[in-house]
């Protein structure tokens, strides 16, 4: 069957008029690097940073999943994408106690794989906008009873997030670089999923290996976010040393490595700043006992959703009107099944986890005074199935018209760009306008911008650069700009600019800072001498 499936798909690529086959161009890298390094555009992340800070990654990193949502359900490209990263990395393609992998090509799971890549989308977005809110709660000096309170919903829910990628960086690796190291037992956790497990210690790779054995030991369910920083300074360290070896990671696994690599730093940098405690098996589960509930939920209904009318193969989803029919009919399914739209099962999710964080601070100031207090009623979340499925269905009538902000697609109300932001032009060199020019343009045979070019033409805008953990990357504007907000990016596996990045990094530099193609305009100096 494996064989067959490509043999249809290569049919269907070179015989469809529709898609994009033509090889994107490349830009020059030119010197415009080395000539942003000797500005000192470059520059190390401060020691030192304050709750402001700290709520503003959270900021970015919440933009950052949401618009990455939003280009799933826009850009066919983007989501075909991902969907083979997901379909590509599932458990079943890795071997057993005897041997035995399951086909890798196979219709069985595609259907699985559509709705897991848009479910950890919404997911991701949700816990930090959760996250994001608990540091707004701090940062407005609540009273002295809330802080404990607040404090510990935030370390529970930063180490949600942590094993949340980790989890998702353990899939990447056992089925590519470390699949060696990794077997699928026979019995499964219970829920159906199958069950993986590391084979021996990555000490044994500590010579031969020691990239592979850095990241093993990332993968263990016992590397806690505090150990895992140790072994992300290990692999950046590798890195800088010899940056051959990062190029031998297939691209899942570095996208998913930069992603835990943010998750760590983030961690890390907040344990100070707020004074967080440790994670406790009681306190602060507020919302990790919520999203677990309910990600067990959708994940099941992953199991039976049916969308092989719209991506059998994968790649049919990159015809006119297939991804836009595949999301509608994902929407309807969880609607029918769940009692309204993924959307809104994780925009409910955070609104009630706040209103209940709210009575629990409350009840603890009253606890503090002395005093009685009475928690104002609440909906009750039934114990069986069917009775919340009901329940859901009747707040979907009084709901209002508008979309939920993960709403999967795309008729999204969420402002495509940021409000009172006056029209901005730069003057450029002619090969800045052109790195610009190919991330904005709307033919879909976009071109290709290396990291290099890219970096100094941010610098020439006058942009501080600033490397964080892994290949994280933050870009500070300069302070003639309106918009004086930092902007994290990850330097891509390759180091180029291309394919499904490409609207990426447009989508968020316009999201952003408003810019579009027309704000680059080539001076007249630069057309002689660029």
């Amino acid at each position: 069957m494996g064989p067959l499936n490509i043999i249809i798909d290569d049919i269907l690529a070179e015989g469809s008029k529709t898609r994009n086959n033509e090889a994107p161009p490349k830009l020059d890298d030119g010197t415009l690097l080395a000539d942003a390094m000797s500005s000192n555009s470059i520059s190390p992340e401060p020691e030192k940073i304050s709750l402001q800070d700290l709520a503003a990654t959270a900021a970015d990193q919440k933009a950052s999943h949401e618009e990455y949502l939003d280009l799933l359900s826009s850009y066919p490209v983007v989501l075909v994408h991902d969907v083979n990263f997901t379909f590509f990395s599932r458990p079943e393609l890795i071997a057993d106690e005897k041997g035995n992998i399951l086909p890798a090509l196979t219709d069985k799971y595609i259907s699985g794989a559509v709705f897991d890549s848009l479910h950890n989308a919404v997911k991701r977005a949700a816990i930090w906008n959760y996250l994001g809110r608990l540091l707004g709660l701090l940062g407005s000096n609540p009273e002295k009873a809330f802080r404990p309170v607040i404090l510990q919903e935030l370390s529970s829910i930063c180490h949600l997030e942590y094993n949340r990628a980790q989890a998702e960086f353990r899939r990447q690796v056992q089925t590519a670089t470390g699949t060696n190291w990794f077997v699928r037992v026979s019995k499964d956790d219970g829920s159906g999923n199958p069950v993986v497990r590391m084979k021996a210690s990555p000490e044994q790779l500590a010579k031969s290996d020691p990239q592979l054995c850095y990241m093993l030991h990332l993968c263990q369910p016992d590397t806690t976010a505090s150990k895992a920083l140790d072994w992300i300074d290990k692999l950046s360290e590798l890195h800088k040393a010899h940056p051959s070896e990062r190029e031998k990671l297939v691209g899942r696994e570095a996208q998913s490595l930069a992603h835990l690599a943010v998750v760590i730093g983030f961690i890390h940098d907040a344990t100070p700043v707020v004074s967080m405690p440790s994670l406790s098996r009681k306190k602060g589960k507020i919302f990790s006992s919520r999203i677990r509930d309910l990600d067990a939920e959708l994940s099941q209904l992953g199991k039976e959703v049916d969308l092989l009318d719209y991506a059998t193969p994968i790649d049919n989803l990159l015809e006119p009107d297939m991804a836009q029919c595949a999301l509608d009919a994902l929407d309807q399914f969880v609607k029918k099944k769940a009692g309204t739209k993924i959307g809104f099962l994780y925009k409910d999710l955070v609104e009630d986890c706040l209103a209940d964080l709210e009575n629990q601070c409350q009840q603890a100031k009253a606890k503090l005074e002395k005093i009685d207090y009475t928690a104002p009623p609440v909906l009750s979340i039934p114990e069986k199935q069917e009775e919340r499925v009901e329940q859901r269905r009747e707040k979907e009538k009084t709901r209002p018209s508008h979309s939920s902000v993960y709403n999967i697609t795309p008729e999204t109300t969420r402002p495509k760009q940021p409000d009172n932001v006056p029209a901005m032009t730069f003057k450029v060199s002619s090969k800045t306008a052109q790195i610009f020019s190919t991330l904005f343009m709307k033919d879909l045979a976009r071109g290709s911008v290396s990291w290099a070019s890219f970096t100094a033409a941010m610098a020439e805008l006058g942009f501080l650069i600033i490397p964080n953990s892994g290949s994280v990357y933050k870009f500070v504007p300069p302070t003639s700009m309106a918009v004086q907000k930092p902007l994290t990016l990850h330097r891509p596996h390759k180091s180029h600019i291309e394919g499904y990045l490409i609207p990426i990094f447009a989508q968020r530099l316009k999201r952003t800072y408003g810019w579009t193609e027309q704000t680059f305009v080539t001076s007249w100096w630069s057309q002689w001498v660029g």
